[in-house]
């Protein structure tokens, strides 16, 4: 099992640091917060390839990061500098201690820390001091890091070199989105399935295979086709000609053997159960050793029940693999457990670690509503329903100019002790959160204190209006814009704010959209107002 990663100047991450936990561990964050890079360092840094090819084989500037590349380029034309080296690359994976890890054992990581693991590490190599000092020579020439004089290593923590026959973990990654048909399947799958099976298993798949390419040769058709070949010998070549399948190591059972489901080739189903099965397969596998499967956007090609049967089949077979996946569902986030949330940032990594359990038992039930959008929100505005949703979205485009979503903010329409499960969401997420509400008939002090244990925290704000007899958003707006002015713009002519109001709420989302529509100027009550500010 992997505890943790230390990342230094690879893609997106600087400096980058994370822990993990057994079982299941869920990667959420906003596009390019890194976490396909996560996955692809972990799977780095336990095969030495990236995108199938040994990173030892090519090396581009580009995966290091930009801004390390920006500060040595500086360093490198700043007047009267000193020698200046390119920044090394470094991605270290703490393992867990093992037997079988033991001899990964020791302190050469960034952390110091006597523990088993292994560390990718690329530096400018000492064999080509002379050529980098002359390409260093004219600085306004450069433009990126000299990847070319730099030396790849893959070591353990004892700095000693590694080979894959000694790491004592295995991952699978399987990203939906890349798909890549090779003879009949594709090279992710013809791994997976190589390392589902056991090594007796394989031996007899490629014992059996290679009977059936020699027993091609002996079927009487293709005898009589090789005998007429032979006797043209002299028209093509002067040697014997035929043909037969070919039993070299260039073709073996696992590029040319195809999967079926229902007898119909692999390549021939639907994308979605092309995915479904890759991911199933790899957290099935059997073996001994620990495995690491990496999974990007599970939800990808799925409807919302194959994700549903995806999901409880992954939960059903991760007992004692390590899963770490990927997400932009909800749904995944939900089922799977907020409790397994690690928030991406930049550089940055929060995990929830203290989130009551009965909240996170109601969002796993209740898994349509949207978690994400508050997860991943800069700011959230929390309301009771659609309609006092659209007012807000009015009252903040009057006030800004421009949609709360513009600014990254989210206004999510929750309902009765939902405020108070998003509310634990959002403090431990740390993540800044208006709640607008209606007093209902009720003194502000009294609705205040139904979330007293909230508002003490400095990223949560209530906002009610303050008069009781304004009992809902609709009887607010009425009192702040007039019976004339509301009549005006829902095409009504009532004669007094009862009728009007009463109008309204027989009908709460039609009326909010008119006024959300309006060209009219619309004057919002003082707590909507102080929400959006």
């Amino acid at each position: 099992m992997i505890r943790k990663i230390s990342i230094r100047n690879y893609r997106l991450f600087k400096s980058f640091d994370l822990a993990f936990q057994p079982g299941v561990n869920i990667i959420v964050g906003d596009n390019d917060a890194g976490k396909s890079t996560l996955i692809e360092a972990i799977n780095l840094a336990l095969t030495a390839r990236i995108q199938g090819k040994s990173i030892f084989q090519e090396f581009p500037p580009f995966l290091l990061n930009m801004e390390a590349t920006r500060e040595y380029i500086e360093a490198l034309r700043a007047p009267n500098r000193p020698p200046t080296a390119p920044p090394e690359l470094i991605i270290d994976l703490f393992l867990e201690d093992t037997h079988d890890s033991e001899p990964l054992r020791g302190t050469n990581n960034l952390l110091n820390e006597d523990a088993c693991g292994l560390r990718i590490l690329a530096q400018l190599s000492p064999e080509y001091a002379e050529e980098y000092a002359n390409f260093a020579s004219e600085p306004d020439r450069v433009r990126l890091v000299p990847t070319e004089y730099y030396d790849v290593s893959w070591l353990n923590f004892s700095g000693n070199s590694v080979t894959i026959r000694s790491v004592p973990a295995t991952s699978s990654v399987i990203d939906p989105a890349t798909i890549r048909l090779q003879s009949g399947t594709d090279y992710h799958l013809q791994q997976i399935i190589r390392n589902h099976l056991d090594p007796r298993e394989r031996v007899e798949l490629s014992r059996q295979y290679r009977s059936l390419r020699e027993d091609f040769s002996d079927n009487p058709s293709v005898r009589a086709i090789n005998e007429r070949l032979s006797s043209s010998r002299g028209e093509v070549s002067d040697r014997r000609l035929t043909l037969s399948i070919d039993i070299s190591h260039r073709f073996t059972w696992e590029s040319s053997l195809v999967p079926h489901l229902d007898d119909l080739p692999f390549h021939f189903i639907g994308k979605g159960e092309q995915n479904s099965l890759k991911t199933l397969l790899a957290i099935s596998r059997r073996a001994d050793s620990a495995h690491v499967v990496l999974v990007e956007e599970p939800e990808n090609h799925l409807s919302f029940s194959s994700l549903r049967s995806l999901l409880a089949k992954i939960e059903q077979q991760c007992g004692g693999k390590q899963v770490i996946i990927a997400t932009h569902s909800s749904f995944v986030l939900n089922k799977l457990g907020l409790e397994n949330l690690v928030l991406l940032g930049p550089n940055t990594a929060s995990r929830i670690s203290d989130l009551d359990p009965q909240t996170a038992n109601y969002f796993k039930k209740l898994s349509g509503y949207d978690t994400l959008r508050l997860v991943l929100a800069k700011s959230v505005i929390l309301v009771e329903g659609p309609s006092d949703e659209l007012m807000i979205q009015r009252a903040y485009l009057d006030e800004h100019d421009r949609l709360p979503i513009e600014d990254g903010i989210d206004v999510i329409n929750v309902r009765g002790l939902s405020f108070k499960r998003f509310l634990d969401l959002a403090i431990q997420l740390k993540r800044r959160v208006r709640v607008v509400t209606d007093n209902d008939g009720k003194a502000v002090q009294e609705v205040l204190g139904r979330y007293s244990e909230y508002t003490s925290h400095n990223c949560v704000s209530l906002h009610v209006g303050e008069d009781p007899s304004l009992r809902t958003l609709e009887f607010q707006m009425a009192r702040a814009n007039g019976v004339s002015r509301l009549n005006s713009i829902l095409g009504t002519d009532f004669s007094d704010e009862t009728e009007l109001v009463d109008h309204m709420l027989a009908d709460k989302t039609s009326a909010a959209l008119a006024i959300f529509e309006s060209e009219q100027a619309i004057s919002m009550p003082q707590y909507i107002r102080d929400a959006v500010a």
